[in-house]
């Protein structure tokens, strides 16, 4: 039997979609592991003092990176820990730096404890007035510290002279992961010259999975602004802003995030990102580093408070903090977002209840496809009525070669006729892409994904590796995934079967090459999902191996081409009327003939 294949029109709508997803892929550079660590805390700590990492490749001359300190003789610094089953976070005396912090039920690519913070050249610190062209750094300060409830609050206090002081104070509940943070400043009245203090926040992002370049096209300063609204700086090169009415500012890198919320908005708020991945100097160590000095407003009694949360960057656990944090969350943005946010993460969630990870993917996109199947039933049979008018179409073509227009009118009194539209071709697969970009989104976000395995790949939020090749190939990596190259030969056999064996020459379809489109689709599937979530690479091969199933069931079984031919004869029969955006066409056409036909007598 003759195989189908698709009119030129909807090829050139294939290739718009092509060009769409090459600029998606490169624009979205631009939201719990099951095996808890077990490590006891002490043991974590000998290991990073044994390994720890410093980074010296800040070359900023501010106070805040380059501390002028005149210690008191009989200080000596003391390293005090806030703690729970979630979060384990270290603060010195010195500076009241933050030394260390670790989120304790999660591992890196490596096996290793998650750090967000160890010795990474974190900056906290708050610039307070002090009087005319005066700035005391908080970080410039010794301070005494007072357990006030062991492991959960401290309060850090730094004399300034003989009257000021201030008081830093952190607080840790059980089973939390928000510190929430308070200042205070004692008999500041005085020297104040303003009624806010200034934070400054900055930080190297570490790497956490195996491939650091598509983490790094997930890892961003992103903020939240005007109650609702969000945003983030572009994931490529070194970025700057200022932003004003700011909620929160988070640094995310991929599935973990630092979130600092604020009580009320801030305003003049400077952030800046920069890329550190292709630094080759720092050995793929970090992915990228962070900045932000946020105005805050002191209260009537030269107070403050803010919280910061530290966790997985977890749509579903920030959505129930009711805090607009799961904002942060790339989703998508649109009808993309929507159809994550109410249609793909609750069906996902409640997937993995019953199934695991590999499987609810595996049935989810079952679910998609018959969803979607009454779209792939009117496209299969656009095409066959494509197929059945192309001798007609041919014949036309060659009769009126030479007169476009003329060529351009018939087709249409053809198509009017017969009852058929190319267009109904390309407008089921038009309606089916915002479930593919929503998905496009939603896996390589889905944090319940990371560390989880299917067959033979340990973690569906990372590549699945099956060869190191020991070289780098551009655009492709230095190793080979499977689940990409079975996506990539299911396309194959899906774009063989929808163009038939009769491929049309270049000349035919105004330039495009169709053999060269059924070879480039897999090509570009191989080349673009080598490095991403072999989550993604999964859901794409199931769903156009269910996409070729369905299609032969609809060939074989649903699609009668006789009736199909009797049908469309029996339309030319019978009286036609045009209406609707075809009459215009039409008469547009007919009057282009005319006007033509004028000038040449």
């Amino acid at each position: 039997m003759e195989q189908n294949k698709f009119d030129p029109l909807q090829f050139i709508g294939f290739l718009l979609i092509s060009v769409i997803l090459m600029f998606w892929f490169y624009d979205n550079q631009s939201n719990m592991i099951e095996n808890q660590q077990d490590i006891a805390v002490e043991d974590v700590l000998d290991q990073v003092n044994d390994n720890s990492i410093n980074l010296n490749t800040y070359e900023e001359n501010s106070n805040e990176l380059n501390f002028d300190e005149n210690f008191d003789e009989n200080f000596v610094e003391e390293v005090i820990t806030l703690e729970n089953d979630n979060i384990l976070f270290e603060i010195s005396t010195d500076g009241a730096d933050i030394n260390k912090l670790l989120l304790k039920k999660f591992i890196n690519y490596n096996d290793e404890p998650l750090f967000l913070v160890n010795n990474n050249k974190s900056v906290f610190s708050y610039n307070i007035p002090n009087g005319r062209n005066s700035i005391i750094n908080t970080g410039d300060l010794i301070y005494t510290a007072e357990i006030i409830r062991d492991k959960s609050i401290i309060k850090l206090t730094a004399e300034i002279d003989d009257k000021r002081s201030l008081e830093l104070t952190y607080s840790l509940e059980e089973d939390s992961s928000i510190i929430d943070f308070d200042l205070k400043l004692n008999d500041f009245n005085n020297s104040l010259n303003s009624d806010g203090v200034e934070l400054i926040w900055k930080r190297d992002s570490f790497r956490n999975s195996k491939s650091i370049d598509y983490e790094n096209r997930y890892t961003a300063l992103s903020y939240g602004f005007e109650d609702e609204k969000d945003s983030y700086l572009s994931v490529a090169g070194t970025k700057n802003k200022n932003i004003n009415n700011v909620n929160w500012i988070s640094f995310r890198e991929h599935f973990f995030s630092s979130i600092l919320i604020l009580d009320n908005q801030s305003n003049d708020v400077e952030i800046s990102s920069e890329d550190l991945a292709s630094n080759e100097t720092l050995n793929n160590i970090y992915t990228k580093r962070f900045s932000a000095n946020v105005p805050l407003e002191l209260a009537s009694n030269n107070t403050l408070s803010y919280s910061m949360y530290f966790g997985p960057t977890d749509y579903e656990l920030l959505k129930d903090y009711n805090l607009n944090l799961e904002n942060s969350v790339p989703i998508g943005w649109g009808i993309f977002g929507w159809l994550n946010r109410f249609v793909f993460f609750p069906l996902f969630s409640f997937l993995t209840n019953y199934f695991s990870y590999g499987i609810a993917i595996i049935i989810m996109t079952i679910i998609v496809k018959i969803a979607i199947s009454p779209l792939t039933y009117k496209s299969y049979l656009s095409q066959i009525k494509m197929k059945i008018l192309k001798p007609e179409l041919q014949v036309i073509n060659e009769k009126f070669k030479d007169d476009p227009m003329k060529k351009q009118q018939e087709t249409m009194n053809l198509y009017t006729k017969s009852g058929a539209n190319p267009m109904s071709g390309c407008l089921p697969a038009l309606l089916q892409m915002p479930l593919f970009f929503a998905l496009f989104t939603f896996f390589p976000v889905a944090f319940s994904l990371r560390q989880k395995s299917f067959l033979w790949a340990d973690d569906l939020s990372s590549y699945d590796s099956i060869l190191e090749l020991g070289f780098y190939i551009p655009l492709y990596g230095d190793h080979v995934s499977l689940f990409p190259i079975l996506a990539s030969i299911a396309i194959f056999f899906y774009t063989k079967m929808t163009t038939g064996d009769q491929m049309m020459s270049a000349s035919q379809t105004g330039g495009v090459n169709m053999k060269l489109i059924m070879y480039m689709m897999p090509l570009m599937m191989l080349f673009f999902f080598n490095n991403y979530a072999s989550g993604l690479s999964l859901y794409y091969f199931i769903s156009n191996v269910l996409t070729i199933i369905l299609m032969l069931i609809i060939k074989n079984f649903i699609i009668d081409d006789n009736k199909i031919l009797t049908e469309i004869e029996e339309n030319k029969k019978k009286p036609v009327k045009v209406g609707g955006f075809r009459a215009r066409l039409q008469k547009a056409l007919e009057e282009a003939e005319k006007q033509k036909k004028s000038r040449g007598k």
